[in-house]
């Protein structure tokens, strides 16, 4: 579990260095955004390994009522995603696509997870990406007002979505993990 947390601090703490500290952020420049990216790699590097090593306690498994809720979940989680490279029409009206696709998966996991390595790292990146909305909300008004947004934008985002799904899919089913029951 320890790897799991540290995974989760280090993960956090490069992601929130934008928000908290933007000024020491901005003057690290090109060498910030590698810290950043390296630090990213890590924390995800030690969330997956300390997932799977961890000692867990269960409370509760996978129904077929929660799979299916928790795939719905991955597909709309998925779309955002895709919609927020797109630039889909979704993304007007959603201000944060891809921190709300976090956190929908997080949820839809916490759904069908119920373990206590699920609850510390489903969990702490649900509280992550809130919390990063509410940072985001706080020092950056909202500027986009709604424009025409072309069909090819919709269809990329669907297309995306399909495609992630199925690897994700098919990557879970590989790592033991069926998604569909």
């Amino acid at each position: 579990m320890t790897l799991l947390i540290l995974g989760l601090i280090l993960w956090s703490a490069v992601h929130f260095w934008k928000r908290l500290a933007p000024a020491h952020r901005a003057s690290m420049g090109e060498q910030g955004k590698m810290i950043v990216t390296i630090g990213a790699m890590a924390g995800l590097v030690l969330m997956v390994l300390g997932y799977r090593w961890a000692d867990t306690t269960f409370y509760w498994g996978r129904t077929p009522a929660m799979t299916g809720i928790n795939n719905l979940l991955m597909l709309l989680a998925f779309y955002l995603f895709a919609a927020s490279g797109s630039k889909a029409r979704i993304t007007q009206y959603v201000r944060h696509p891809q921190l709300t696709a976090v956190k929908l998966w997080a949820v839809g996991h916490l759904l069908v997870n119920g373990d206590t390595a699920s609850f510390v790292l489903f969990g702490g990146l649900l509280v992550w990406a809130g919390s990063e909305v509410a940072l985001i909300n706080r020092t950056e008004p909202r500027q986009t007002p709604p424009h025409m947004v072309p069909i090819r934008k919709e269809i990329t985002a669907i297309v995306a979505t399909i495609v992630a799904f199925g690897v994700v899919s098919v990557v879970h089913i590989w790592l033991g993990y069926n998604p569909f029951g």
